[in-house]
């Protein structure tokens, strides 16, 4: 059974085990009979109060193939880029889904794509990272840094930054792929396999690590300007003290927000990096907001609305727990979430409540759907890329009837998980104990 616990000690996994048959391991994980994670929550019947429009969906290669790699697709204008493990990298017209060009660069792509105006960016698992020229995919050029790239490529005012999974940041020309400088923080032990996306604002490069740092960097020069600490390990084994930032840190005005692994919600002032304030929340989710509030999912997959300038919470959906669910994104007055099935749940964004739900396809969505010009796109592990919008209910001389969204047939669930808070200590020991469950069951075993 395909479960939230399993996906991310996958993450682990993957992070300690660098050459010793990676995707083997993944297909033995997942068919080992010997799970005791908690299940994912079934689906409960809605009352769709909102209109849900597929506009377009196309396979787009071989997705994340199988390897949980989470490839998110950019919207720049009118134009969409996604790429696959394949290293197949495609431009597509964001309201039609017409292709515009495809690159089949037979690299195998893990981190991006990134993109502006000028150049689409994409990494792999073997350093290298690949610019294409965004009007007509040729390639413009390529370098290598020192490892494997999990997050896309970012520019700014000429200047490429790359996070690479040994703790790196480099920092090359956008025109000629010439080195400039690199960032280097020691990288613990044990960690989630991930790296959170830098961030570029006023000259800055604002970057989570593993061991819960937040730093900023000058982008010129690499110059370090701040560091924070934002989350302490704590408990005794290394699995235990893991604190990792490993989401693309959200910046609104003067203040960013950042999750923890293990340990908090923080929201930080972007000109020294003093902390504002701190919920108990673990996640390794990308974050979403609006002009009052802060949306989250944790660990669990409960989605969180907190006070974006106090970290009180507003309202928490539960109803979602253990399904694996992606971050939130904002749409309208809706915030909308993909989780392990393929589904995409729509909720209303003052009180929580289910909205809508609709299914892209049966494989997970692993990335924070993508919101542009009154549009979502959502992007499956499977290769699948689709694009939606809504509209409300609405009373026009005789009401509408009420859309009864029941749960789907195939899914069979024969167990209800019992909910719990982000406090629980019995949701900490499920997690461990899961963990430990997995390794003596022998289901990970490395290739000769």
């Amino acid at each position: 059974m395909y479960s939230p616990l399993r996906a991310l000690v996958l993450l682990i996994i993957f992070s300690t085990c660098v050459g010793c048959g990676a995707k083997q391991a993944v297909k033995d994980i997942f068919a080992s009979d010997d799970d005791n994670s908690e299940p994912p929550s079934p689906l409960v019947n809605i009352i769709a109060t909102a209109d849900l429009k597929k506009v377009w969906s196309e396979n787009i290669g071989k997705g994340t193939d199988e390897l949980f790699i989470k490839l998110t697709p950019v919207v720049l204008g009118e134009h969409v880029f996604i790429a696959d493990t394949r290293g197949e990298i495609v431009a597509l017209f964001a309201e039609t889904g017409k292709s515009i060009w495809e690159n089949d660069s037979d690299l195998p792509i893990t981190g991006g794509p990134g993109a502006d105006e000028n150049l689409v960016l994409v990494g792999t698992s073997e350093g290298d990272v690949l610019a294409l020229i965004s009007e007509s995919g040729e390639e413009a050029w390529r370098t290598k840094v020192s490892s494997e790239i999990l997050s896309p490529p970012r520019e700014s005012d000429g200047v490429v930054v790359v996070r690479t999974i040994d703790g790196k940041i480099f920092a090359i020309d956008a025109t000629t792929g010439d080195r400039l400088w690199v960032y280097d923080r020691t990288v613990p032990n044990l960690t989630l396999r991930g790296t959170s996306t830098p961030v570029i604002a006023n000259g800055l490069v604002i970057a989570g690590f593993d061991g819960g740092r937040l730093t900023a960097l000058e982008l010129k020069t690499g110059k370090l300007i701040w560091e924070a600490k934002v989350a302490i390990p704590r408990g005794r084994s290394q699995l235990e003290r893991m604190v990792d930032i490993d989401s693309q840190p959200l910046i609104l005005d003067d203040t960013i927000y950042v999750t923890t692994f293990q340990a908090n919600v923080s929201a930080l002032s972007l000109e020294n990096g003093q902390v504002l304030w701190q919920r108990d929340i673990s996640s390794h989710s990308e974050l979403s907001a609006d002009v009052e509030h802060l949306y989250v999912t944790d660990y669990v997959g409960n989605i969180w609305a907190l006070d974006r300038f106090s970290g009180g919470s507003v309202w928490k959906q539960e109803k979602l727990a253990h399904r694996n669910v992606t971050g939130p994104a904002i749409l309208g007055d809706k915030i909308i979430v993909g989780d392990l099935e393929g589904y995409l749940h729509w909720l209303d964004k003052s009180t929580g409540d289910f909205a809508g739900r609709i299914k892209v396809e049966k494989s997970p969505i692993l990335t924070k759907p993508i919101v542009s010009n009154g549009m979502l796109f959502a992007y499956s592990s499977g290769g699948r890329l689709a694009a939606y919008t809504y509209k409300n209910n609405e009373v026009t001389g005789r009401p509408n009837k009420p859309v009864v969204i029941k749960e789907e047939p195939e899914i069979k669930e024969t167990s209800i998980s019992v909910e719990k808070s982000e406090e629980s200590a019995e949701e900490e020991s499920s997690f461990f104990g899961g963990f430990l469950d997995i390794f003596s069951s022998g289901a990970y075993e490395e290739e000769e």
